[in-house]
């Protein structure tokens, strides 16, 4: 029996509020992150993945009472991720509502950490954010970036996966930097890669504009696809996406 592809709204925070931008520049205000991840509660979303933008970059926590208060209106999966640099901090968050954390920029400095979270919680509560750039100084074609897509590293995006699965990260949210924001697709290239390199479950993100965009996603090897920009104006619902990928032959929850 197959699984059931996830439908995965994103909500990007900034000072308590969802915003949205092209390559994660020129954000804008997209709304209050409790009313929308209720919204798409309703819609029928899978999990709800809550990323607060600037907490590296800021250097400071992600907002706890918006998690709190999230968690308090929607009984579905929330993943959040932005600023946790600790096991501690990873405690903290699941306390607040959490089920899963997402670890990005902290890891990348200190690949300890992985381990350190996967031993003290379990593989399940540990999802890799991984936001990949195309570069020719890698040997896959691909970089990761931290700070927000901000700062480009020389860590090659496929050999950082390998390495952090082996360590104990039990997903991969895979955004493209470069699709970030555009509307123009997700990066199918990059979606097959880190799927032939994962034992894990893959979330592809980045670019998803319209309905045909999602289904070619799953067919490269994404187990869920995350979109933000087409939820938050209204242009597409959770339910769309979910009939879409229905008539494509491909499974999902009800």
């Amino acid at each position: 029996m197959s699984l059931a592809r996830r439908v995965i709204p994103c909500l990007d925070v900034a000072a308590g509020r969802v915003v949205k931008g092209v390559n994660f520049e020129n954000l804008r205000d997209m709304g209050d992150p409790v009313e929308l991840a209720r919204l798409y509660f309703d819609q029928g979303a899978d999990e709800i993945t809550f990323l607060d933008v600037t907490a590296t970059v800021d250097e400071r926590a992600t907002t706890y009472d918006v998690v709190r208060r999230t968690a308090e209106e929607v009984f579905i999966p929330l993943t959040v991720g932005g600023g946790v640099r600790s096991a501690d901090d990873v405690a903290r968050l699941l306390g607040v509502g959490a089920d899963k954390v997402g670890v990005n920029s902290a890891a990348i400095a200190r690949p300890a950490l992985v381990d350190e979270i996967a031993d003290r919680f379990g593989a399940q509560v540990l999802v890799l954010s991984l936001d990949v750039k195309r570069s020719r100084a890698a040997e896959s074609g691909f970089v990761v970036t931290t700070h927000g897509g901000r700062t480009e590293t020389s860590l090659d995006a496929l050999a950082w996966a390998r390495e952090a699965i082996a360590r104990g990260a039990g997903e991969l949210l895979v955004n493209s930097i470069d699709a970030d924001g555009t509307k123009a697709g997700f990066d199918l290239e990059l979606v097959a890669l880190m799927r032939e390199v994962s034992s894990v479950p893959v979330i592809a993100s980045g670019g998803a504009g319209a309905l045909e965009h999602f289904a070619p996603a799953i067919h490269a090897g994404a187990d869920a696809v995350l979109a933000a920009s087409v939820f938050h104006t209204g242009a597409l619902t959770v339910g769309d996406v979910k009939a879409a990928l229905a008539a494509d032959g491909i499974e999902v929850r009800r």
